[in-house]
């Protein structure tokens, strides 16, 4: 794995220690202000770094987030980048399985190669002649990529711009120290031990940023991916809600980036596999599908099926409709977006719930269909927009 700093909250954009506590040390006096912030800048040295200590040693740490450091992270396998941003507060800009090639072994490059196949002509027969501005050849080559990956392992590698606060990244090493350390009941983290090995070692590489204070949090956090626990009892839907659904690592990877809402994963105890719509109703394809999938199922497939849990209120909802219900979104995440949106809209309607009526005006196709909403490049693509496509 290569962690290179390209950026950070200081006056030469270079990760120094001493100048980010400093920084952040001054900030703190904020909440103590007696006149101005000027004053606070021209402080005593040994009076800003008083402060320091006393800040970390009481654990109000929420200071060390205002120095912020990008991170350009290559080679880490996907499923570490999806255990990163679980965790908030960051911002990730990563490299895309849908559009870009990844670095995959001989057997998965195989069967991503002859999936990308089977889908460019499925796709061809079914929608390019009928809506050929549509579905163009570039077009038609994304979208097929896009289907093969659903091979492609969770521990592929990716690359990544990330970018977080001082505070965050010493929580996120100390997250990763336990989980390197201790014994988990999850063949996922043990799979990533290793990872998040050479994940701190190369953080260790770039900079000189960790602190044993800071590692620590007052509220013994952890990594917030999974949960044991198999929750899809407690579902209610009002104003906050909760619900849980079946859905690949792939659908999951994209949603939790909606980081206004809250998610979790409880792994399936038997193997299942999302199957594409496009060749769901065809039985020879469906059957190898599965079949290829079990062949990698050792290397976790994307296509491999979890619960995943969801909890947001009204508003976060709704703006995940604004950005899931589009014709050029993932179509698990679309159709999934859907069916929680009529779960919440007919439990609330169940009991006579005004707030059902907040729901109503996204009913009724994609949201270029939303009232006071405008489509910078409208597809033309009627399927799309009535949500019956199969791609």
């Amino acid at each position: 794995m290569k962690i290179k700093v390209i950026g950070c909250t200081n006056n030469n954009y270079t990760p120094n220690k001493d100048e980010i506590e400093i920084f952040c040390g001054k900030s703190a006096g904020i909440c103590y202000m007696p006149s101005t912030y000027e004053k606070i800048e021209n402080e005593d040295r040994e009076k800003t770094l008083k402060r320091i200590n006393l800040t970390k040693t009481n654990g109000h740490h929420s200071v060390y987030d205002h120095a912020r450091i990008n991170f350009y992270i290559e080679d880490m396998p996907k499923a570490l980048a999806m255990i990163l941003n679980n965790e908030k507060d960051y911002s990730t800009s990563e490299k895309s399985a849908r559009y870009t090639k990844m670095k995959l072994t001989n057997s998965e490059q195989e069967l991503y190669d002859k999936w990308k196949e089977i889908f460019e002509k499925k796709i061809s027969d079914k929608y390019k002649e009928k809506y050929p501005n549509f579905f163009t050849d570039n077009k038609i080559a994304k979208l097929a990529q896009e289907n093969a990956r659903y091979l492609t392992s969770i521990f592929t590698p990716t690359a990544m711009v990330h970018t977080l606060s001082y505070r965050q990244l010493n929580y996120i090493y100390g997250f990763m120290q336990k989980a390197i350390q201790n014994e988990q009941n999850n063949k996922i983290y043990d799979m990533l031990k290793p990872a998040m090995q050479d994940f701190c070692s190369s953080i260790n590489k770039a900079c000189n940023l960790i602190d044993q204070t800071l590692m620590t949090n007052p509220e013994n956090r952890t990594f917030s991916l999974f949960e044991d626990r198999d929750l899809s009892r407690e579902e209610h839907f009002g104003y906050s809600y909760f619900t849980t659904y079946k859905g690949s690592y792939a659908q999951f990877a994209q949603i939790q980036r909606h980081r206004s809402i809250d998610y979790s994963i409880t792994l399936l105890d038997n193997n299942t596999f999302y199957v594409p719509p496009i060749i769901a109703n065809d039985t020879t394809l469906y059957n190898e599908w599965i079949q290829d999938c079990e062949q990698v199922s050792s290397r976790i497939p994307q296509a491999t099926m979890v619960q995943i849990n969801e909890s947001g209120n009204l508003q976060t909802f709704v703006d995940k409709l604004k950005k899931r219900k589009c014709t050029h979104t993932q179509l698990e995440s679309a159709q999934q977006v859907n069916k929680t949106l009529d779960k919440y809209y007919f439990s609330l309607k169940a009991r006579d719930s005004e707030l059902a009526k907040d729901l109503e005006p996204y009913r009724n196709g994609a949201r270029c269909t939303f009232p006071n909403y405008k489509c910078a490049s409208p597809c033309g693509f009627k399927l799309g927009i009535n949500e019956e496509r199969e791609i």
